[in-house]
């Protein structure tokens, strides 16, 4: 008898496993878009063909990691397991400043950390100090950058941006994140342009 009701509850415990993870929702992957500068912003005129390397992107240890991570408290942050960015964060960011970049510039030598180990011209690196998220409010990015040629000084800024979401979703608070790094990417074009093209 015991035997009997040891495979009971056995069986039980197996049925409600499996009817445990078959419940669980799939996570949703999400990815940063480039390009959401506005045609007045854009360089219709191409720059010299100069080779410009954006990255390594560093992040704060709390938000570098796969899930999106939003704040819902002064001093508290949640991990959202089931809404993943679809590569990793720093990857993401320095990807769309190399889309940015490329269209604001009018360049078509831009590329990210990732995807070119070959010495730039110019190299833009940057550092987040902050890459806050808050669902249905607002997103902040408080970023220092560097834009450093192979001949001449460092150009150095700080960014500090705010968007609202204008939506209640991932969809919009990521959306919102992308037009923040859009309105990075202007400043640190403004930097390059200031600069002048590097001498070789």
């Amino acid at each position: 008898m015991t035997r009997v009701r040891l495979g009971i509850a056995t069986s039980s415990l197996v049925a409600m496993i499996l009817v445990g993870c078959a419940g669980s929702p799939e996570p949703r992957f999400y990815t940063l878009g480039g390009g959401a500068i506005p045609a007045g912003d854009k360089n219709e005129k191409a720059t010299a063909e100069y080779t410009i390397l954006v990255g390594p992107v560093s992040l704060p240890e709390s938000v570098d990691r796969p899930q999106i991570v939003v704040r819902v408290g002064a001093n508290q942050v949640a991990i959202m397991e089931q809404h993943r960015w679809a590569s990793p964060l720093g990857s993401e960011i320095s990807r769309v400043i190399a889309e940015n970049l490329a269209q604001l510039l009018g360049n078509r030598l831009v590329s990210s950390y990732e995807q070119n180990t070959a010495r730039p011209d110019i190299q833009v690196l940057v550092d987040l100090q902050r890459f806050d998220s808050t669902l249905g409010q607002t997103v902040t990015i408080d970023a220092l950058w560097s834009v450093r040629s192979l001949n001449g000084q460092p150009k150095t800024g700080r960014s500090v941006i705010q968007e609202p979401t204008g939506g209640e979703g991932y969809d919009a608070l990521v959306t919102a994140h992308s037009r923040a790094l859009a309105t990075m990417s202007r400043e640190i074009a403004e930097a390059i342009r200031s600069a002048g093209p590097p001498a070789r």
